[in-house]
């Protein structure tokens, strides 16, 4: 680098630079280490290297005209010697450390973004389908094994179990993580589209955008599918998650009043909705739809799609609702579609034909802990009169209802019942 901010020699002038850097820039060179070390004690130690680094060398080569690029450049140097060299904690994480300053370091590359380089690396063919997802995750988009767990309706416990035994795989088994090039990226993206949607839709659970990490993830998730469909344009289930992500993203700010109290998408007014990303999420569907693969994202797209159509002309269109879950029920058959058709189903043959569409599902583990289960549950049994098991219900729903305003929502649909 270049030297103007102080001569050879001169060991005042270098250590006045770094304290001034230090005064100016530590807490935000901590941040940007720690995003890529997801470590901050270990951020810290790096960029205290850079630090002494900085003042045994700038004294006899001169202050470099930018010091904090000087600086983080020397920090994550040693913080990436230090993942080489570790003999305990994380060794995938300490991989992919590593690979992301490849990635770095290498002018042109097969994927333009270095986050969804690194998914990409995380779908090696050695590693059980299961699991990609999930290792993603946690180990590139740094979600807790807790909040991946409840994507995958599994308990905490399990999920870590998961984690733990595929890294153990990872390391005894020697697989190396890599960047595919183009031409395996086809192969390799259904898991890389789960992991994007399953980041979205936990930012998306915090709808007032209050909690800075949650909106910073939607945002990094959403960026990246975009990204994706200009990979890789002919792929139909990319263009599907986009789509699905624009109907979403439209209606964000519809699902709260000005009191910030919850708004569900039947009370929502339309014309607070984003037309023009309904229009682009129509259009990409239109796309995928051309090219005759269809898809989980494509249905999960045309049924926010339908949802849409009826909400805006006031037209009911439950039977085309219910054919969109059949279909998407044969190809990705899961608990939460049993009960988003459950509910599509009360609309066009009632609450009962819904419950008894649930009856399997009585029993399964898996709903034990999941939210929308139960406030379906509720409400369902509501509307056939079955009040105490309503009640019931609508206090298991209560209870695992994270957002506030979902939750004083569903309080006052029980207090309502109950005074009935």
């Amino acid at each position: 680098m270049s030297s103007s901010a102080g001569g050879r020699g001169d060991d005042g002038a270098a250590r006045s630079v770094a304290e001034a850097v230090a005064r100016r820039s530590y807490g935000k060179l901590v941040a940007l280490l720690a995003m890529r070390t997801r470590d901050v004690a270990a951020a810290e130690d790096a960029l205290a290297d850079a630090f002494a680094a900085a003042l045994a060398d700038w004294p006899e080569h001169g202050c470099p005209a930018n010091p904090e690029a000087w600086l983080m450049t020397v920090a994550r140097r040693r913080a990436i010697d230090g993942a080489r060299h570790r003999r305990t904690g994380d060794e995938v994480a300490n991989q992919l450390l590593i690979l992301a300053d490849e990635i770095d370091e290498c002018e042109a590359g097969a994927l333009p973004d270095r986050r969804l380089a690194l998914l990409f690396a995380c779908t090696h063919p050695a590693l059980e389908a299961a699991i990609r997802t999930p290792l993603m995750l946690q180990v590139v988009l740094g979600l807790e094994a807790k909040t991946i767990a409840s994507a995958f309706l599994m308990s905490p416990a399990a999920m870590s179990k998961r984690l733990v035994r595929a890294k153990t795989k990872i390391r005894e088994a020697g697989i190396p993580f890599t960047v595919p090039e183009r031409e395996e990226l086809p192969g390799r993206l259904a898991a890389v589209l789960e992991a994007v949607y399953a980041a979205y839709a936990e930012g998306w659970t915090d709808p007032l955008g209050g909690d800075i990490e949650r909106r910073d993830l939607a945002d990094e998730a959403f960026y990246l599918a975009q990204l994706l469909v200009e990979l890789l344009p002919d792929e139909p289930e990319a263009l599907g998650l986009l789509a699905l992500m624009l109907f979403a993203q439209a209606r964000r700010n519809a699902r709260r009043d000005e009191a910030g109290n919850y708004v569900p998408l039947s009370a929502q007014n339309p014309a607070t909705w984003h037309a023009p990303m309904i229009d682009t999420a129509n259009a990409l569907l239109r796309r995928a739809n051309a090219l005759n693969a269809i898809g989980r994202f494509q249905l999960e797209a045309a049924l926010q799609s339908a949802h849409v159509h009826r909400c805006r002309t006031r037209r009911p269109n439950w039977d085309e609702i219910v054919q969109l879950y059949d279909g998407l029920l044969a190809i990705a058959a899961s608990p939460v579609v049993a009960i988003n058709r459950a509910l599509a189903l009360a609309e066009r043959d009632g609450p009962q034909a819904a419950l008894d569409a649930l009856a399997p599902y009585a029993d399964d583990p898996r709903l034990a802990d999941y939210q929308p289960y139960w406030a379906a549950r509720a409400n369902l049994l509501a509307r056939v009169g079955a009040t105490a098991q309503a009640l019931d219900a609508y206090d298991l729903a209560i209870g695992l209802e994270r957002d506030p305003a979902a939750r004083r929502f569903l309080q006052g649909k029980r207090m309502e019942l109950a005074s009935t």
